[in-house]
């Protein structure tokens, strides 16, 4: 659901974004008083009304409603019986730069969590595995973090190939697989997890002809 202007700081969101949006300082003061005088309770904001509370004249006034008016950033509804003020498409506009921050924000926060989670594997293969990652088994891991297992789950299938003697990427596939299918059974009762081999990842090995280990058994 879209957050509301009541759910956000318009003052501060505004404050934040004039610029970026093309609103002159004297534009922004002339917004702020008429937010205030319709919180006020006066639905038709005037040039003449402004200057009681402003020290712009009339003539000064008019070219900035104007002027917001033309930027898409207040209007004058007539829909009504009465012509009213509005500064709705203003509020959409910020409304709008408010959920690109937030979105903005939550990709920062991921990236840098799927930074951190990577790193951790990466060293944690290279430890049990005794030997340096090549780019096509960081590869693999990544896939299988995007295919959102946590970073236990990897470990623990690392874990699971080592104790069975099959540490191919086949077989850390397959492992994932057929523990995300059984989540999927003891939760809803079936899955559409294929616990067959990833074809995505075959496809990258062809290309890359690289393996984890030499080790006959990779089923």
């Amino acid at each position: 659901m879209a957050p509301t202007v009541s759910a956000i700081d318009f003052h501060y969101v505004l404050l934040d974004h004039y610029k970026a949006l093309g609103i002159q300082e004297d534009e922004l003061v002339v917004i702020f008083c008429i937010d205030h005088l319709l919180k006020q309770g006066n639905e038709l904001v005037t040039a003449d009304l402004l200057s009681l509370k402003m020290n712009y004249e009339g003539k000064e006034l008019d070219a900035i409603i104007v002027s917001l008016v033309k930027k898409g950033f207040l209007e004058y509804d007539t829909s009504g019986k009465k012509m009213r003020t509005s500064l709705k498409p203003l509020e959409e506009r910020l409304i709008h730069e408010f959920e690109r921050d937030i979105a903005k924000d939550k990709q920062r926060l991921f990236s840098a969590e799927r930074s951190e989670a990577l790193g951790n594997l990466y060293g944690y293969f290279e430890k049990r595995l005794a030997k340096a990652l090549s780019p096509i088994e960081k590869d693999a891991i990544a896939t299988w973090l995007d295919d959102n297992y946590t970073e236990q789950q990897i470990k623990d299938a690392l874990e699971d190939g080592i104790a069975a003697g099959k540490k191919t990427i086949r077989a850390l596939d397959k492992i994932l697989r057929s523990q995300r299918a059984r989540e999927d059974i003891e939760k809803e009762g079936y899955t559409a997890v294929d616990e067959r081999w990833s074809k995505d990842i075959e496809r990258t090995i062809e290309i890359a002809k690289t393996r984890w280990v030499k080790d006959d058994d990779d089923e």
